[in-house]
């Protein structure tokens, strides 16, 4: 697998990222994925390899999280991954794709964990 990261390229975190992966050498292909959001498949891949729930990967701050009601225990995790796909700026940021897997770097320095 190709690496790819999911940026935001007005997140400060998402930009020290992007620049520890090209400082290691890495040949990175940049997504915004607010501009071209991750469809529901996609969606339900990436949390496969991060190895964590919809829940995880929910980013509360600056979004509409609050008026769409997603902090509700009953919604299952086809409802809050539908959300993500609809309204991109509900994912975390950044997610990391490399050969080995994927990270949610948040903290950011969990980029040096990832690296090869």
């Amino acid at each position: 697998m190709a690496w790819t990261i999911w940026h935001k390229p007005t997140c400060s975190t998402s930009r020290f990222v992007l620049n520890a992966l090209r400082e290691a050498g890495i040949d990175v292909t940049v997504r915004d994925y607010i501009k071209d959001a991750p469809s529901v498949v996609e969606l339900e891949q990436a949390l496969a390899l991060l190895g964590i729930g919809p829940r995880g990967l929910l980013r509360r701050k600056g979004t509409p999280f609050d008026e769409l009601g997603l902090s509700d225990p009953a919604l299952d995790d086809a409802a809050l991954i539908a959300a993500m796909a609809e309204h991109p700026i509900l994912i975390e940021r950044p997610v990391v794709f490399g050969p080995e897997g994927a990270v949610l770097c948040r903290p950011k320095e969990r980029i040096f964990n990832f690296l090869p």
